[in-house]
């Protein structure tokens, strides 16, 4: 994927393929809802994305999206977002659709890849082909912490 112009009605934007720095990651997260991630947790995890996409306006950070995984069968797309007053402007869709094309290029056949919609969110990933896997599996999670 090569950087890419987006033009709104409200400004230009470029998408092109990276991981944002600790701190743009953490500030993403926390001002789009997604829950701010440990310092020591984003330096571990961001250099083990498969592949992410990062959304530019003025020069800074205003949205994102990764995959990680193992590299072979199973993959996930994480930390999509989008700064609030940046969204409605078809960005999200951009992500998506460069994260897809990606596992479109380079994942090898049978790859099993989820994510987890919240909210209204699912309509934008269904769009990509993702469907809702309830009643058949549904999903879980746990979030760890220290004592």
């Amino acid at each position: 994927m090569s950087d890419e112009a987006i033009c709104t009605a409200n400004g230009s934007y470029e998408l092109r393929p990276g991981v944002p720095a600790i701190e743009t990651y953490r500030r993403l997260r926390g001002a789009t809802g997604l829950g701010a991630k440990s310092v020591e947790g984003a330096a571990i995890g961001l250099p083990n994305t498969w592949f992410g996409v990062l959304v530019e306006h003025g020069g800074e950070t205003v949205g994102m999206g990764r995959i990680i995984g193992d590299g072979g069968c199973h993959f996930q797309i994480v930390d999509m977002c989008v700064l609030p007053e940046h969204q409605g402007r078809g960005l999200g869709k951009r992500i998506m659709a460069a994260l897809t094309a990606e596992l479109e290029r380079r994942a090898p056949d049978g790859s099993y890849v989820s994510l987890i919609a919240d909210g209204e969110a699912r309509r934008l990933y269904a769009q990509y082909g993702f469907a809702e896997t309830a009643p058949v599996s549904v999903g879980m999670a746990r979030l760890f912490r220290k004592p």
